[in-house]
């Protein structure tokens, strides 16, 4: 089971137990249909009022004729039988709910003379009197449902028309594309309107049947699934949201050049939950949009002219200043660099043996390869330094002896001299640098030949 799954199961769980907590509701089980008999409410814990008797109220004969003439015009307490004696009432019997056991103390709790109750009363467990009551509930709600039968088709009749409305206003997707600023928008937009077409529908039916508490009772039952979704497809969301803002951003276009969160590449397209990008092996490369929407973006479509640079390293002794000088000459000499600004030369370290020169110049990417052109920068540079005679210095190795063979006998050998390179007429030839259009011909095909959405709309300006 995927990841995704997993975080979704805990919301499904949550909206369970609201439904299960709405339909459970006191309220819920009359609300949809008026006239169904209501539950009996609970009876109150504070006595209201004494109960008077026909006539002593200190009999006890009294007592138990007032309790028997109640239990007898209450059906689920008529089984009920009384005994008082010195004001305490001793209750027995069978009555078919627990509940009732309960009620039938407290009225005779109620009864002006009672010291005390003794409640012997018992729940029956005869299966014909445990489902006489339930059927009698399910008969008188199945009546009241019939009689109330047209007013629950009007309002089923509302829902439907409400819906359908909704959903006629939301196929106008033309319409809607054209209010939002890119399709996406404007999609998303055509399905908010069919959902509040579907709430608006139920709101207005649940007024209509008076159904005022189911309703309370069914918001809080939403707003409870919204919390539980929200919590479970969090990232989901996110990701959702920065595919809005994207779309209304636009931070780059279809085959631009850009680096996203260290990944580099060129832009395929733009979808609701990833960011396509071709890499420059020709690999494509999904990154999520909630990554794309707080990474920093790196685009090198956007300013076509981009800087080249590059080191060298002369030999200690050499002028790093001419040496500076001659490269910086060399660049200027190729027709791919830009004149403005110029190429120039900067000295970056002296070390003991060589000195590190950098190289920088300006070419525009329009026409030019940013690769081959540092390359044949390089090239050019290297010749022309080693034609003026500086020399590019080698590695030097210092080595350790700590016991000397015997010399004695050998020859000395001559100290060899620093090898100068040999002067150059000319460079030779250097490759083209026109850029390798290859990706981009890929990029386009994919996009003719996909269907997929694409929320970059060349409408829309750039950020």
């Amino acid at each position: 089971m995927s990841a995704d799954r997993l975080r979704v199961l805990p919301a499904l769980c949550l909206a369970l137990a609201a439904l299960l907590v709405a339909i459970a509701s006191p309220a819920a089980a009359t609300a949809l249909i008026p006239g169904a008999p209501a539950a009996a409410p609970a009876e109150a814990t504070p006595p209201p009022a004494p109960i008077g008797t026909d006539s002593d109220a200190a009999s006890d004969a009294a007592i138990a004729a007032r309790l028997e003439r109640i239990y007898a015009e209450l059906d689920e307490l008529s089984g009920v039988r009384v005994r008082a004696s010195g004001g305490v009432v001793t209750l027995a019997g069978e009555v078919a709910e627990r509940a009732d056991l309960v009620r039938a103390e407290q009225i005779a709790g109620r009864v002006e003379g009672v010291v005390a109750v003794r409640n012997d009363v018992e729940a029956s467990v005869d299966v014909g009197e445990r489902v006489s009551p339930f059927l009698q509930k399910l008969t008188g709600l199945l009546r009241s449902a019939v009689e109330s039968g047209p007013l629950i088709v009007l309002s089923l009749l509302i829902v439907v028309a409400c819906v359908a409305l909704g959903w006629w206003a939301a196929s106008f997707g033309r319409f809607w594309r054209r209010l939002t600023p890119n399709p996406f928008v404007g999609d998303l937009l055509a399905q908010a309107v069919r959902a509040m077409s579907v709430i608006v529908g139920v709101v207005l039916a649940l007024n209509l049947l008076g159904a005022t508490a189911l309703m309370g009772t069914v918001l809080g039952g939403a707003g409870l699934i919204g919390i539980a979704v929200g919590f479970a497809l969090r990232d989901t969301l996110e990701n959702y949201i920065s595919s809005i803002m994207l779309s209304l951003r636009q931070p780059f276009r279809a085959n631009d050049h850009v680096v996203i969160d260290g990944q580099e590449g060129k832009v395929v397209r733009l979808t609701s939950r990833a960011t396509v990008l071709m890499t420059l092996d020709g690999n494509h490369l999904r990154i999520p949009n909630l990554i794309v929407f707080k990474a920093v973006i790196l685009n090198y479509t956007r300013n076509p002219e981009r800087r080249l640079e590059f080191e060298l390293g002369v030999d200690a002794e050499d002028d790093p200043e001419a040496a500076i000088a001659v490269g910086v000459a060399a660049l200027t000499g190729l027709d791919f660099i830009l004149s403005d600004p110029a190429p120039t030369g900067v000295i970056v370290t002296v070390g003991d043996s060589n000195i590190v020169l950098r190289f920088m110049a300006w070419i525009d990417q329009t026409g030019t390869d940013f690769l081959k052109a540092r390359s044949a920068g390089i090239r050019a540079a290297k010749i022309a330094v080693e034609t003026a005679g500086f020399t590019l210095p080698e590695p030097i190795y210092r080595l350790r002896f700590d016991q000397l063979p015997d010399l004695e006998g050998a020859a000395a050998a001559p100290p060899r001299k620093p090898r100068r390179a040999s002067p150059r007429t000319a460079p030779e030839p250097a490759l083209s640098v026109r850029p390798d259009a290859h990706i981009e011909r890929t990029i386009a095909a994919e996009r003719r030949a996909t269907q997929e959405e694409d929320l970059l709309s060349p409408a829309r300006p750039v950020e």
